[in-house]
């Protein structure tokens, strides 16, 4: 199985991020603008947390809160699990399914974030190295391979 880089080496390194001096309803809109379901909120070029739309729903509209009064930093999830571009797809799987998480910063060794993978995109990377896998296979069952 892959790691992380194979990853994003498809998908690029691009993430989108936040301050955590926003207000919920900006980075809503960012959410929105971008068409992704979560965010890394730096402070000074540093992870300190990551919103999703989970976050949203379970601590703001659930709660009762204003989206345009409450301030990212009350509501983000601090010190989000991360994973290195080394690490494996299946490590990856674990900790996105006993967490409860979807989204997974991808940091250096020095701890400086260099990505963000999906569940979306650990199970594309799956489905394509599956799909992989079966024409290798039916190529060499046909002999055409």
């Amino acid at each position: 199985m892959g790691t992380v880089r194979d990853i994003l080496q498809t998908k690029g390194h691009a993430v989108y991020s936040i301050h955590p001096d926003i207000t919920v309803f900006e980075a809503l809109r960012v959410l929105v603008d971008k068409n992704v379901g979560a965010l890394i909120v730096l402070d000074n070029e540093k992870v300190c947390g990551i919103f999703s739309e989970r976050d949203y729903a379970r601590r703001v509209i659930v709660k009762g809160r204003a989206s345009k009064e409450t301030l990212i930093r009350e509501i983000m999830t601090e010190n989000p699990i991360s994973v290195t571009e080394n690490d494996s797809i299946e490590d990856c799987m674990v900790k996105m399914t006993e967490k409860h998480i979807r989204h997974l910063p991808v940091m250096d060794h020095q701890d400086r974030l260099v990505g963000m993978i999906s569940i979306g995109d650990v199970v594309k990377y799956i489905i394509n190295e599956q799909k992989y896998i079966i024409n290798n296979l039916e190529g060499y069952i046909k002999g055409t391979r």
